[in-house]
C-alpha cells in the first residue's frame, strides 16, 4: 500500500466533531487542549456544542477543522504507526493540516496561521457580498468564457465533473443563468457566507502575505500536493507562495491527486469531519482505494 494522508476543508464540520475522540484517546484529549491553550478561548466547546450558527463562521470553523483532523491524525499515528503516506494534500483550509503532518510546523504554529487566515477571510466576506454555485458536468471551456463574461473566477476544479464559480453575488447570479443558457444543465448556488478563492478576497490575500512575513516553515519530510499549483512541493518558500495565492487562486484537486498518483499511491486516507474527498478522489482515479478517519468507529475500524 502506498498512501496519501489528505484533509477535510471548510464545509465539512458538525456539532459534536471530534468528542468521542476527545473522550477515550488521550491522543486527541491533547490536541483539543493544546489548541485551547493557544488560542485563549475553547475551540473544543464549539467543536462539540456548537452553536452550528458559530462553529460555521469563518473565524471559527477554520481553527476547529484544523484542529479536529490533526486530533483525528494523532490518534490514527498511535494505532497503525506502520502507515506512513508517501504524499499528502487538503482542500483549501485542509492543505493547513497537510502541511502540519508533513512536518512543516508544530501544530501550535499551524493554528496561530490557520487563526489570522480565517480572520482576514471573515473580514473579506463582511466586507463583499459574494457567493458561489457549483457547476456539474460542465465544458471547462464553457465555464472559464462566462466566468470571463461575468467579472468572476473558478475557485475549484474538484472533480472532472464539478466546478465551483467563485465573485460577487449579482454576477454569479447572471453566469447561472448565462451557463444555463449555453446548455450547462446543472448548475447549484451553494450556502456560503462568501467568495472563497476569488478576487473578493484579495484584501485577505495581502493582509495574510504580511503576517507570513514573519513566519518561518520547516522543509516538509513527506511531498506536499498544493491546490494553487497542483503539483508536489518541497520547497518551504514556494509552499508560503503558494498557500498566500490560494486565498485568491483556484483550488486545483484534480491535479493534485493526480500528482499523487503519478508517484504511485493506490490508497487515500481522508482525516477531518467530511467525507467529501474520499468522494472526489474516486471520481478523479476509480482504481483508488479510500477510506475515512473522523470517529472512534472509522479509526478502531480502519482497514485497507
Amino acid at each position: 500500500m502506498k498512501a496519501a494522508f489528505v484533509f477535510s476543508g471548510q464545509g465539512a464540520q458538525q456539532v459534536g466533531m471530534g468528542k468521542d475522540l476527545f473522550e477515550k484517546f488521550p491522543a486527541a484529549t491533547n490536541i483539543f487542549k493544546k489548541a485551547d491553550e493557544t488560542l485563549g478561548w475553547s475551540i473544543s466547546d464549539i467543536c462539540f456544542n456548537g452553536p452550528v450558527e458559530k462553529l460555521t463562521e469563518t473565524r471559527y470553523c477554520q481553527p476547529a477543522i484544523y484542529t479536529m483532523s490533526v486530533a483525528c491524525l494523532e490518534v490514527f499515528k498511535q494505532l497503525y504507526p506502520e502507515i506512513i503516506p508517501t504524499s499528502v494534500a487538503g482542500l483549501s483550509l485542509g492543505e493547513f493540516s497537510a502541511l502540519y503532518a508533513a512536518n512543516a510546523y508544530t501544530f501550535e504554529e499551524g493554528l496561530k496561521i490557520i487563526e489570522r487566515r480565517a480572520s482576514y477571510m471573515q473580514d473579506a466576506c463582511e466586507a463583499t457580498k459574494g457567493s458561489m454555485a457549483s457547476v456539474i458536468k460542465g465544458d471547462p471551456v464553457i465555464i472559464d468564457e462566462v466566468c470571463n463574461e461575468c467579472g468572476i473566477d473558478v475557485s475549484n476544479i474538484n472533480s472532472p465533473l464539478q466546478t465551483v464559480i467563485s465573485g460577487e453575488e449579482d454576477k454569479v447570479k447572471n453566469a447561472i443563468d448565462l451557463l444555463k443558457e449555453k446548455g450547462v444543465r446543472i448548475v447549484k448556488p451553494l450556502t456560503v457566507a462568501g467568495a472563497y478563492h476569488s478576487r473578493l478576497m484579495v484584501n485577505a490575500e495581502i493582509f495574510f502575505a504580511t503576517y507570513l512575513d514573519g513566519v518561518q516553515f520547516n522543509e516538509p519530510t513527506i511531498p506536499v500536493a498544493q491546490n494553487y499549483v497542483g503539483t508536489l512541493v518541497k520547497d518551504p518558500a514556494q509552499i508560503k507562495t503558494n498557500i498566500i495565492k490560494q486565498v485568491t487562486g483556484t483550488v486545483q484537486w484534480v491535479d493534485c491527486v493526480k500528482a499523487m498518483t503519478l508517484i504511485g499511491i493506490d490508497t487515500v486516507v481522508e482525516f477531518g469531519p467530511g467525507v467529501v474527498l474520499t468522494s472526489l478522489s474516486k471520481k478523479i482515479d476509480a482504481s483508488l482505494t479510500v477510506a475515512n478517519v473522523n470517529s472512534i468507529e472509522t479509526v478502531e475500524g480502519f482497514s485497507i
